[in-house]
């Protein structure tokens, strides 16, 4: 190991950049600890990955990490402090939304990345090979599942080119309107996972008496009845038993079709990947978000798109990224989608800042401001070329953004039907979601974590931290992780059989 890893590992805090009136501890400091590198001495204990303050700042006055406000001081703070809730709070202020300011080319790579596709009959390339049950409604999730768990790995045992059969279920479908916002965003979800490419075939099952009745499904998404799209109706089936054999019929007349897929090498353009952050902690900021970010870099130089969501989590660092913006058509409704959620907390008596989890503060983020700068980071630095709505497919190339939830299996629903066909997800709390049909890549943020949980995470980005790799090093390795998957190699979550409960569509409006 080189002199200079071992004084990096050393080190006891990071400085993220020269302005910052803050700085991050890289393992836990005493009281009295004396931090060189500042000039400061810690006047309190200060936890792993949590803030302490290098200058002294007022109260009332702005304070900044990535050279960025992520809060204002609501008592006057010395250096050496642990800067938390207890003297750190989230207030509204004026952003500059320079909108396109950062705009750049994406250089093209020398050699085009490949990996081991599957190429459906429409074009569209997978990365798995399922046949899913869908339920319309919670009232047909459990015959769903009933027709699913019919084919165990003994039954597929004839069929080894066919991943699984997985049940795709969910507690909506009724006791909502049966036209407006609500139900169009649970049909379009829906049929976002029909069409989805990693589902060789899909059986959809519903009730019968639902609001969301099948005839509306099937009109409103304009999906067709086929050999591999095949609806049942529990109340015209006859009941549970006939329509669970019918369910079983349906598939096992699909199974041979989908077996006789054969991976192919595809170009990494046909990648599309869904970026996630849960459990995040103080250090998702610095390891695991900007490596993933340097990741999509790569993906996006190949020809491919990687969607960044959770609005309420890239609240105040939104001009980050209007600032990349292609025009100021794609800004506009980038900014539309942040006016939306700020109307849609004051509606229901919140705010915009209660979206860190008592996890997230644990970890080291005070505020909703922190924990968006450090989350924009897993998009990377190209430029924002289009926004959608929730769940709605995604056609654009290159970096998107989708309107979803900071709830991380609402957010990677709307990303899955909106084609996303993997995702990749940074913890520093420790995550274990599964994402069936795409598969799901855990990036653990710190060495600690990596190996408490090892057997659920798939890459340690706390080596950025310990020293032994840079941002870039670990951006490569994660590029590289995700082509092997998408041709076929399991990742973690996949290997403990996760993946099946997960399916949770945004819920709009009043249950009634």
């Amino acid at each position: 190991m080189s002199s200079a890893t071992v004084s990096l590992i050393r080190r006891p805090t990071l400085r993220l950049n020269p302005n910052d009136d803050v700085v991050i501890a890289a393992r836990p400091l005493a009281a009295g600890t004396r931090i060189d590198t500042e000039g400061v001495t810690c006047v309190d204990a200060i936890p792993a990955g949590h803030k302490v303050a290098v200058r002294a700042v007022a109260k009332g006055s702005p304070v900044k990490r990535y050279d960025q406000i992520i809060g204002f001081a609501t008592q006057d703070i010395a250096p050496g402090q642990h800067v938390h809730t207890h003297n750190l709070a989230f207030e509204t202020f004026a952003r500059d939304y320079a909108v396109g300011v950062d705009v750049r080319p994406t250089p093209a790579p020398a050699t085009q990345a490949t990996f081991m596709g599957i190429r459906r009959a429409d074009g569209r390339v997978a990365t798995r090979n399922y046949i899913g049950v869908i339920s319309t409604v919670n009232c047909s999730a459990s015959v769903s599942k009933y027709v699913a768990a019919h084919f165990t790995p003994e039954r597929l045992a004839q069929f080894p080119n066919v991943d699984g059969v997985v049940p795709i279920t969910h507690s909506s479908g009724c006791g909502m309107a049966s036209t407006g916002a609500g139900i169009d965003v649970l049909r379009r979800t829906i049929a976002g996972y029909c069409r989805h490419p990693n589902f060789a075939g899909v059986v959809i099952i519903g009730l019968g008496c639902e609001a969301n009745q099948m005839d509306s499904l099937f009109m409103a998404e304009q999906m067709h009845e086929s050999a591999l799209l095949k609806p049942l109706i529990i109340q015209t089936s006859g009941g549970t038993r006939k329509t669970v054999e019918a369910g079983i019929a349906a598939v096992n007349a699909m199974l041979p079709t989908a077996d006789a897929v054969r991976r192919e090498p595809m170009p990494a353009s046909h990648i599309t990947i869904g970026l996630q952050c849960g459990g995040s902690d103080g250090y998702s900021g610095i390891t695991a978000n900007p490596a993933l970010g340097a990741a999509c870099d790569l993906l996006v130089a190949h020809g491919g798109t990687v969607i960044l969501s959770e609005t309420p989590e890239i609240y105040g660092a939104e001009h980050l990224l209007t600032r990349r913006a292609v025009s100021q058509a794609v800004a506009d409704k980038l900014i539309a989608r942040i006016r939306w959620w700020e109307d849609y907390t004051a509606r229901n008596d919140g705010s915009m800042d209660n979206n860190p989890s008592p996890g997230n503060k644990a970890g080291g983020l005070t505020t909703i401001l922190e924990k968006s700068l450090g989350a924009v980071a897993k998009a990377g630095t190209t430029n924002l070329v289009d926004v959608a709505e929730y769940a709605e497919p995604v056609t654009a190339r290159g970096f998107v953004f989708m309107d979803t939830p900071g709830y991380d299996p609402v957010s990677a629903t709307g990303q899955v039907a909106g084609g996303a066909n993997l995702i990749c997800f940074t913890t520093g709390r420790g995550s274990v979601y599964g994402c069936k049909p795409a598969p799901s890549i855990k990036l653990a943020t710190n060495s600690a974590l990596y190996e408490r949980m090892t057997e659920d995470m798939d890459i340690n980005c706390g080596e950025i931290v310990d020293g032994t790799v840079s941002v870039q090093q670990k951006g490569q390795e994660i590029f590289e992780l995700i082509l092997r998957v998408a041709s076929g190699e399991a990742t973690c979550s996949e290997a403990l059989g996760m993946g099946n409960d997960e399916f949770v569509p945004w819920t709009l409006g009043a249950t009634m």
